[in-house]
């Protein structure tokens, strides 16, 4: 039989169009390589490239040089070589990021992530199974299941990965034993029942020696089962069961590039659509009915999951990015408060209460996280109680959004179920999370409308609210000037009202103390009660040190443009410890007061106030005076 890589290589010599053709309509498998340290995980797949003849020219004679240079114990790292991009990672001996790599067979395309192996990268490895359909799971065969076998199970349970291979590696290693194989496998089996995976595929292999790899091994005559490459040609990826789930498009953009054209272009999620259809726009309500479908290569009269696409309707609805177009009596849930489980992902950890950006799919909206009801302690599966999580923890958490979010649950659709999180002042993914239901109390409770709004009550008072947010440190004099402000504020018959940190804390924050997280809440709270009276027509004036960006941040995104004046009360910290007028500073020197802002806590200078006030230059009613000067354009 003329070997398959032989008439392919003839398919491309004579006609590089039809080979073309060929290689686009094959399917495409993306699959991880995970497991403990030392498990073989580059050689694997330095063997699957090696042996598949997929590799490029320069690749192959690199190896050959190598291998001729020192022996044939080379080839495993030379197998290594191939897959480690990182020169970093050959100079530490460990992997420490997710090296992507492309091969195919004649029956299909792959792309492979080699995932890391150490617990302080379980980021990368959440990063490389996020997009994956297959997880192959290795265990050396000398050691068995290990902290790391269980750890990267759990994960791609948890991210939603269907079908697992168990890898049991370097068989030749253990004489190519049938009980220790079949040992290990009972061991997993009933570890991999713990946690909900229901089935999965274990293969003996050598990744060394090639065993059970591309093709069954003579050495495991006991072994009935397929090859590796052969498993992933055949497995299932399931694009049937999206195709089967109802319709679901994520709005990327709307496109209209001229008046007689209007379309909402997107990847349908899930689902088919068809021309004549009814549909539904979420979050609106509104519905209508498909006219078109429009894609680069004409009309279709029929779309699935998968498919890139612009939906044309037959009536002019307001739909934007972001929103989902679903069909008419089956759409999915609305809601703003939700169960969550998350993996942290970024180096500061969760702070309760703070306000970060969540991305799911094409919709973007503001979430703030209550403390999580527990960490899970993968290595045990134990709940434990948590007032945080840290980098690579796991856990689950109540969050709340500022806007409605269309989504369904992760378990059931990853597209409107997977989300990130992104901290919103220095734009980093902080977290990986997946959505499990909404909070009844969500559904339950609605804004009630009412008649007279904020425009009336600012019109009564015949005044623009505005809340003029003062911050700096300790002592810096924020108190006495916007009590002057006020006072001003007052003669020239402004509705005003001052929250004053010191004195908040005596009723609505009593119930806080000054760890981060109580001085993150702090500040929610009182911006929104703020947000109230600014609704109310008044002139709020705040006096709070607020050491966090993001928390200043959060309130301002609270108000409309323009109502948030922040107002930098610059003190330099050596003179506002010289005045010490409350005595603080000396507490903190001398250890008796722990958490305190500017020597144990830090703070977080405005880096664009809308009004800077330096205290060393002016008197506090200089100050004041600037102030109003400054705001009155607000008015």
């Amino acid at each position: 039989m003329t070997d398959p890589v032989y008439q392919t290589d003839a398919l491309i010599a004579e006609d590089i169009e039809a080979y073309l053709r060929q290689h686009e309509q094959k399917s495409l498998l993306r699959f991880i390589t995970c497991g403990s340290v030392d498990d073989g995980k580059s050689t694997l797949i330095g063997r699957l490239l090696y042996d598949s003849k997929m590799i490029f020219e320069d690749q192959l004679a690199a190896l050959e040089a190598d291998s001729k240079r020192v022996g044939t114990q080379g080839q495993e790292i030379d197998f290594a070589l191939l897959v480690d991009g990182l020169a970093a990672e050959r100079e530490q001996g460990i992997t420490i990021d997710v090296a992507y790599r492309f091969f195919a067979t004649e029956k299909r395309k792959f792309i492979v992530a080699d995932t890391p192996g150490h617990e302080q990268y379980t980021r990368n490895m959440v990063t490389g199974a996020s997009t994956a359909d297959l997880a192959v799971i290795l265990i050396d065969a000398r050691k068995g299941v290990l902290t790391q076998t269980r750890r990267h199970s759990y994960l791609a349970h948890l991210i939603g990965i269907k079908n697992i291979v168990l890898a049991v590696n370097k068989m030749d290693l253990v004489g190519y034993s049938q009980s220790v194989f079949d040992a290990i496998v009972a061991d997993y089996a009933a570890f991999a029942q713990s946690i909900g995976i229901a089935s999965f595929t274990a293969i003996p292999i050598s990744g060394f020696k090639g065993d059970n790899i591309t093709g069954l091994s003579a050495h495991t005559p006991w072994y009935t089962g397929p090859a590796l490459i052969d498993h992933l040609e055949q497995v299932d990826i399931n694009t049937a069961g999206a195709i089967a789930q109802p319709f679901r498009l994520p709005v990327q953009w709307v496109n209209r590039p001229n008046l007689d054209f209007r379309g909402f272009s997107g990847l349908i999620a899930s689902g088919t659509v068809r021309t004549g259809d009814a549909v539904r726009i979420l979050p609106s309500g509104k519905t209508s009915t498909v006219s078109r479908i429009v894609t680069l290569d004409g009309d279709l009269d029929e779309a699935v999951a998968g498919q890139s696409i612009t939906l044309c309707l037959a009536d002019e609805v307001d739909c934007s990015r972001g929103d989902v177009i679903a069909p008419a009596d089956a759409p999915p849930e609305i809601a703003n408060q939700f169960e969550a489980s998350l993996v942290w992902m970024d180096d500061d950890p969760l702070h309760v209460g703070r306000s970060y950006w969540l991305k799911l799919g094409t919709q973007m909206v503001s979430v703030t996280l209550q403390q999580p009801k527990y960490a899970i302690n993968v290595n045990t599966m134990e709940r434990l109680a948590t007032k945080t999580l840290d980098l690579n923890a796991i856990g689950v958490a109540e969050l709340a959004t500022d806007k409605s979010l269309i989504f369904e649950p992760y378990a059931e659709n990853k597209s409107l179920g997977g989300f990130i999180l992104i901290d919103k002042i220095s734009n980093h993914t902080v977290a990986a999370g997946m959505l499990h239901f909404a909070l009844r109390r969500a559904q339950n409770v609605h804004w009630q409308a009412v008649d007279i709004g904020r425009e009336m009550h600012a019109n009564l008072k015949n005044q623009k609210p505005a809340v003029l947010w003062f911050t700096g440190l300790s002592g810096a004099g924020k108190s006495t000037i916007a009590n002057l402000v006020e006072k001003k504020l007052h003669r020239m018959n402004r509705h005003t009202f001052l929250l004053d940190g010191d004195n908040v804390r005596h009723g609505l924050n009593k119930d806080l103390g000054f760890t981060e997280a109580d001085r993150i809440e702090n500040i929610r709270r009182v911006g929104e009660v703020a947000k109230l009276m600014a609704d109310a027509g008044l002139i709020v004036i705040t006096a709070f040190i607020s050491p966090f960006r993001a928390e200043r941040e959060m309130v301002r995104a609270m108000l409309p443009e323009g109502e948030f004046i922040e107002i930098f009360i610059d003190t330099p910290l050596a003179e506002a410890e010289a005045r010490d007028v409350k005595g603080l500073y000396k507490k903190a020197r001398s250890g008796t007061l722990k958490n305190f802002t500017g020597i144990d806590s830090p703070y977080e200078a405005p880096e664009a106030p809308e009004v800077r006030i330096d205290t060393t230059l002016m008197s506090p009613e200089e100050a004041a005076d600037e102030i109003i000067r400054r705001i009155i354009p607000f008015d």
